[in-house]
């Protein structure tokens, strides 16, 4: 019996040792294979976060090589925008200093005029006369202080109405009126006496007025691409003096013509606003390279938003990577305890139980 004994114990031992062997290889295989799931898990990390960083380098790369071109082409549109006001400013300055000499030598020419005056206007006695020696000298005045394509004459509008001659203001027009009511003018310049002076003075005021009302009706059409306003040309010095002197029971006609937009010019002061006008065309000029200055600033935000928008995109890339690393690691962590749970010998069924991930 106690033979018997013995010899069970003995294969009982003989058994024990053969499991123990076999749960050793088993942790030993099952260590092998967390070493190389671990082994796997850093090289594709490794080569995930490598691929990442390189898309990002080139991304960034891209991005700042548009935002210094935007940049350069930015400074270099300035300094043209720069030199080209600067080139404005000069020659306005210049414009500005001619028109004070050429004003000056007008003045000068007016006071020649004046000892003329009356000999012209008894010449120009008929109304086709007067009206062609008008559009010549308007004409003259246009050609000498506006570029070629900056005025137009005998312009038609779309109602019918034909007017003397258009300057062109950016897209919009300014009519001139170039017609004078010199018989009622005469008639008044003729009257020696106050008793005849005062009819005469109320027959140039209706007659003016009635001028007056005519331009601002027939040429002042917003509708057509007008300014809000004209201009009514008076090839005699002494008719437009007169016109801004005058009054009668109605008032002031400078007032009025000021109330209905229309604004009397002679020789003289139809000069220095064409000086103005130029001037402001050189204005819009600037204006519109100022406008592509801005247009090219508005690319460069555009480009600055697209990279904010590139740099999320890989920020959350990144974010996830990470949080992928962190699960493995902690996943990592759990085979080992499990592995080291079965070389203290705990079942290899428990230990696969440990060793399996839960499931969300």
């Amino acid at each position: 019996m106690e033979v018997w004994f013995v010899v069970a114990l003995v294969a009982a031992t003989a058994v024990l040792w053969f499991s123990l062997r076999q749960i050793e290889r088993q942790a030993a295989s099952f260590r092998d294979e967390l070493l190389r799931l671990r082994q796997e898990t850093q090289a594709a990390l490794i080569a995930q976060i490598g691929q990442l960083t390189q898309a990002f380098n080139q991304q960034l790369n891209d991005v700042r090589a548009t935002l210094q071109k935007g940049l350069a082409d930015a400074g270099q549109l300035s300094a043209r925008a720069q030199e080209n006001v600067g080139q404005r400013l000069a020659e306005a300055t210049r414009a500005v200093t001619e028109v004070g000499q050429q004003l000056g030598g007008l003045q000068e020419a007016g006071r020649d005029l004046r000892s003329t005056a009356r000999v012209l206007e008894t010449v120009l006695s008929g109304a086709r006369t007067r009206g062609s020696l008008g559009e010549i000298a308007l004409e003259r005045l246009l050609a000498d202080g506006l570029p070629q394509g900056g005025f137009e004459l005998q312009y038609h509008f779309r109602t019918g109405a034909a007017v003397d001659a258009v300057v062109r203001v950016g897209d919009k027009l300014l009519p001139v009126d170039s017609k004078f009511p010199l018989d009622a003018y005469r008639r008044l310049a003729e009257a020696e006496t106050p008793e005849a002076q005062e009819p005469a003075r109320r027959e140039f005021a209706r007659a003016v007025r009635k001028h007056v009302d005519d331009i601002a009706e027939k040429y002042i059409l917003p509708a057509e691409q007008t300014l809000d306003l004209a201009l009514m040309f008076l090839a005699s010095e002494s008719v437009y003096y007169e016109i801004l002197l005058t009054e009668d029971s109605k008032g002031n006609l400078g007032d009025h013509c000021r109330s209905r937009r229309v604004v009397p010019v002679s020789p003289n002061t139809l000069y220095a606003y064409l000086a103005v006008i130029l001037m402001g065309l050189r204005g819009l000029q600037v204006e519109e390279n100022a406008r592509r200055l801005l247009s090219h600033l508005s690319g460069l935000q555009v480009d600055l938003e697209s990279f904010a928008d590139v740099h999320s995109k890989l920020g959350t890339h990144l974010k996830n990577a990470s949080q992928s690393y962190s699960e493995a690691s902690a996943r990592l962590e759990k085979l080992e305890r499990s592995l080291a749970l079965l070389a203290q010998g705990t079942l290899p069924e428990a230990a696969a139980e440990l060793a399996e991930p839960k499931k969300n």
